[in-house]
């Protein structure tokens, strides 16, 4: 049986000022000296010996241990809401990662009030076997389900009397070291065992799985963080009453590990399960009393526990009937989920053998576990203002617990780890979907800002030139915003999927006036279909002195702009603007794209785009530098993705005798650049006369000039009939790389 956190003893309804040792200290204790330390302790000394079974007491310890530091210290810094761990994973990571855990964590907890029934079940019928199980499990679940519906206060004094049931267990075992149980000395003692497994076959056993069989009796240490709101100093109490738990616990064990090595032989170890009751002073009445309290402690805690967090889901609308869950009665017990939880917990009572997701359950456990650490470690590694627990623990601390913890999931059962990391990841998946109200605020957005500060730091130091690395990220002005929707999907298929886009808004008045606040959704709805954007606004009369300014600026931006785009201007006298642009861009080692649309067409169909390219006779011959064309190829292949259209390559040589150099140029050039299946033409003649009858493209992409005139553009446009954008490079790139 395992032991598990099954505690996370809650709200009752309104502040009832415990203090660390009624609060926090014997939840805990009562959770960690459970059902292993009575039935399954002998077997782990029999198998590892006397210093195997200390090995892995300290071990197991030292995980859990780490664990309820890292808790300990994030206690102190915010104060936990009702959920427990949820609620402490929530207000760290969100309530998408929170919720992801926090629903496993419930069914686990509802599915251990079944197992511990099963455990105290065992312990009846060792005093009286002739009794049917089906009647000893109902009368236990139904006595644990009316103590839960009264009062969570019931059910907490309550322990009282279980943990002076257990004290005299221990007690019993005191009295039988003192008058002579311990009859081997060391030297007789087994130092380390052969790990022969179980009865009846003992077919062999191993270090890790003996391990694996105790380690759940090291969990349990969530009891005090879920009663953090009706705590009187929860700053105080949690660490204090938690680690004190902890640190008692394994004295506990070792000090009985000892005890019953020095009182049995390896042999009697391996095979007697009760051994503890055997060799304990009157160990029939006072250490079966002690597993039956454990047991019935371990259930009524868990039906107290469960319905809690259930009822913190529901308070933040995670799962479906989310209202009915979150109710509260007027004294505040949340009984509509302890319904919901005991009807739960009959319904696998009534599959009467949960051994096959036992495994399961633990999983859900460490989970919960690992992820406490994650929070502190994260939390810590970002070194936030907002971060200043009042236990201050070394990051070394929480990274152990998460290796630990990671560790032990793959120790006890690899294959129900990777299912319960499966389940967490797709709850996850189904809640990033929503969108989920956190009442509270999250360090997401700090992490993310100190991955890209990290990234940054590392891009700076790097070579300016970095042609692999190449990817679109585009700078775009407008003075019009109506005019920058228009342009808004081609942008979109240009920087998708991994480019990004800085929109530069320029206005005379930008105090006064909507343009911030338009940017703002412009830029969201380009986040929400995949391509990162910001925006920044400029005051001026000028769209060429604001997108200068913006290009001056952008020179220390991350990601760093390396393509200014315009688009076409509606009146001739806009024409020196955009000169100044393009110059002020090349100054900047910035690309320039200018998008030339079509009136009636647009981008039509996104079947084909033709690349024009001038004439290069007599140069004919390859190199990495192949002039004002790498921009021009790399935007046509992002877009032939994006499409999924054809590419043609269009050029128009003086003389025949250049066709088949022109082709074979070409062909190599699309070779190099691994642009497979595109289509090459080469006309002979004049340039203007072909362009009208031409292979029809949706876009026709050509190279700009320095100082392009704008008259050509408008004619290109029409003689093609479609839209055009004119490029020309930044040096930055290469096609070829």
């Amino acid at each position: 049986m395992a032991d598990t956190d099954s505690n996370p003893t809650p709200s009752l309804g309104g502040p009832q000022n415990f203090g660390t040792f009624a609060g926090v200290y014997v939840p805990t204790l009562l959770t960690i000296l459970g059902v292993i330390m009575y039935l399954r302790l002998g077997w782990v000394v029999g198998n590892a010996g006397i210093l195997g079974g200390l090995l892995i007491i300290l071990f197991a310890f030292a995980i859990t241990g780490c664990t309820g530091l890292a808790m300990a210290s994030f206690t102190t810094n915010i104060r936990i809401g009702a959920g427990g761990a949820y609620s402490m994973i929530s207000q760290s990571l969100g309530l998408e990662v929170g919720g992801s855990v926090g629903i496993p964590l419930y069914l686990a907890q509802a599915l251990a009030i079944t197992l511990y029934i099963f455990g105290f079940r065992e312990g009846w019928q060792f005093l009286f076997p002739d009794h049917p199980a089906i009647v000893i499990d109902l009368v236990a679940f139904g006595l644990i389900v009316a103590i839960a519906y009264k009062s969570a206060e019931a059910a907490f004094k309550i322990q009282y009397i279980i943990l002076g049931i257990v004290a005299l267990s221990l007690v019993s075992v005191g009295i039988a070291a003192a008058t002579g149980s311990m009859q081997y000395g060391l030297d007789e003692m087994q130092i380390w065992g052969d790990f022969p497994g179980e009865p009846p076959a003992f077919d062999g056993s191993s270090f890790w799985l003996v391990f694996a069989v105790f380690f759940p009796a090291a969990t349990g240490i969530m009891a005090g963080l879920n009663m953090s709101g009706d705590l009187k100093n929860p700053r105080k109490s949690i660490p204090l009453g938690t680690m004190a738990a902890i640190g008692t616990a394994v004295v506990v064990y070792l000090l009985l590990a000892i005890w019953i090595a020095a009182s049995a032989t390896p042999e009697q170890l391996q095979q007697n399960y009760t051994i503890m009751l055997d060799k304990a002073w009157l160990g029939d009445y006072f250490v079966l009393a002690g597993l039956l309290g454990a047991t019935f402690s371990s259930a009524l805690a868990s039906m107290v526990g469960a319905p809690r967090i259930l009822q913190a889901l529901g308070k933040h609308n995670i799962l479906p009937r989310s209202q009915w869950l979150s109710t509260r009665a007027a004294d505040g017990e949340p009984r509509n989920a302890i319904v919901l939880t005991a009807t739960i917990a009959f319904l696998a009572l009534m599959l009467r053998d949960l051994n096959v997701v036992a495994p399961l359950i633990t999983m859900f456990f460490l989970i919960t576990y690992m992820m406490i650490n994650v929070v502190v470690f994260f939390e810590q590694s970002l070194d936030l203002v907002s971060f200043r627990p009042l236990l201050r623990i070394p990051r070394i601390v929480s990274f152990i617990g998460i290796v630990g913890c990671s560790f032990a999931m793959f120790i006890i059962n690899p294959v129900f780890s990777l299912l319960a990391l499966a389940m967490v990841f797709g709850a996850y998946v189904l809640m990033a979907r929503r969108s989920l109200d956190a009442p509270y605020g999250d360090v997401r957005s700090g992490m993310f800002v100190s991955i890209a500060e990290w990234a940054a730091k590392k891009v700076w130091d790097l070579p300016e030139m970095q042609e692999r690395a190449w990817k679109p990220n585009l700078l775009v002005g407008a003075t019009d915003i109506q005019e920058l929707r228009g342009s808004f999907l081609f942008l979109q298929e240009v920087a998708s999927p991994k480019g990004s886009i800085t929109l530069v808004g320029v206005a005379p008045d930008i105090d006064g006036g909507q343009l911030p606040d338009q940017l703002d959704a412009l830029a969201h709805d380009f986040r929400s279909r995949g391509v990162f954007a910001n925006w920044i606004a400029i005051e001026s009369n000028s769209l060429s002195q604001g997108l200068t300014a913006g290009i001056q600026s952008s020179r220390g931006a991350f990601p760093r702009p390396n393509i200014v785009f315009l688009r076409m201007p509606e009146e001739m006298d806009e024409e020196i603007d955009y000169a100044t642009i393009v110059t002020e861009a090349e100054r900047a080692n910035l690309g320039a794209l200018l998008f030339a649309p079509h009136r009636k067409s647009g981008l039509g169909r996104r079947r084909f785009v033709n690349i024009w390219i001038a004439d290069r006779t007599p140069d004919w011959g390859i190199s990495m530098d192949i002039g004002n064309l790498d921009l021009s190829l790399l935007i046509a292949y992002k877009l032939r993705r994006n499409w999924n259209a054809k590419l043609r390559l269009i050029t128009v040589v003086k003389d025949e005798e250049n066709v088949q150099r022109a082709r074979q140029f070409y062909a190599d050039l699309l070779s190099l650049a691994r642009i497979p299946d595109t289509e090459i033409v080469v006309e002979t003649g004049s340039f203007s006369d072909f362009v009208s009858r031409a292979p029809q493209g949706d876009l026709n992409i050509f190279g700009m000039a320095s100082d392009q005139d704008l008259n050509f553009v408008r004619k290109m446009v029409e003689q093609t009939g479609a839209s055009c954008v004119f490029v020309r490079d930044s040096g930055n790139e290469n096609a070829l790389a």
